[in-house]
């Protein structure tokens, strides 16, 4: 191999381990999208989409989730966190280049809480799915108290990062990139169903037990470690809807998309338990 094509190669790694400038920009934030609904509202959520942290979903769990939100009156903050991006995922270029990894993304969305609760709403909670779902739990469970959110909907994720039997490993590489994601200290501190006790926000959670990407017994783990530590939270199982579907009725099955509904009504819930 020449040098010249040697330098393609190098050049090309780094043109797409570089994150792009987004195009819409909140308040200077280059990576957080504001979706407001039509009428004034006390309520906003932080949207973190899918992606094994390698990419990001940002239609069905991003842009589409957001317009959801909005049209049930709850405005809406689509947050693109950091990810390995394709050449970590493909190439494993991160054993060259640093690129995204740990911690950049819970920085990343402490970054995004504390811009969110200077716009002065009542309450600011999180919806994350899959990978984005790990991430929502992680500031649940990590953030400074007064930048925690006030609830969480964690859907069909990602969870242990320690039980190999149902660990998604693509997610724990993608965070924790190439040389960390066998470290078993990192790897405790990221199952967040074994830092529960830290939890003091509601959490709503629903999965598939036909999820063919994320093993539906993660759900389950979260599930039991938050009844043991007595934390509030509702854990909704469906038999089908499969993976990866957000809020489009189309990529699931009809019951599994119930999740919507069920989410509004338990919202409702704990705004009665509040007051």
């Amino acid at each position: 191999m020449n040098i010249m094509r040697v330098f393609k190669i190098i050049f090309l790694l780094l043109l797409i381990a570089c994150p792009l400038k987004a195009q819409n920009r909140i308040d200077g934030f280059s990576s957080l999208v504001e979706y407001q609904p039509t009428c004034k509202t006390s309520t906003a959520v932080i949207v973190c989409p899918g992606g094994s942290y390698c990419w990001l979903s940002k239609k069905y769990e991003g842009s589409e989730v957001a317009k959801w939100l909005n049209a049930n009156g709850i405005a809406a903050y689509v947050l693109y966190y950091p990810t390995a991006g394709w050449a970590g995922f493909a190439w494993h270029s991160r054993l060259v280049f640093r690129g995204h990894q740990y911690p950049d993304q819970i920085q990343a969305v402490e970054k995004a809480m504390k811009l969110v609760r200077s716009k002065g709403y009542n309450r600011v909670g999180m919806m994350g799915f899959s990978a984005g779902g790990h991430l929502v739990l992680c500031a649940a469970e990590y953030l400074q108290p007064c930048y925690k959110p006030d609830f969480v909907a964690s859907l069909y994720p990602v969870i242990t990062f320690s039980r190999d039997e149902f660990v998604h490993r693509r997610s724990r590489r993608g965070l924790l990139g190439e040389r960390r994601w066998r470290n078993k200290t990192i790897c405790d501190s990221l199952s967040v169903e074994m830092h529960a006790d830290l939890i003091q926000c509601p959490v709503f959670i629903a999965n598939c037990k036909d999820d063919p990407i994320v093993n539906f017994h993660n759900a389950m783990l979260m599930d039991s470690a938050l009844t043991a530590n007595h934390k509030q939270h509702l854990y909704i199982q469906y038999k089908t809807g499969g993976h990866g579907f957000g809020t489009t009725a189309s990529k699931t099955s009809a019951e599994a998309i119930t999740w919507k509904e069920r989410f509004l009504t338990w919202m409702k819930g704990i705004d009665k338990i509040r007051k």
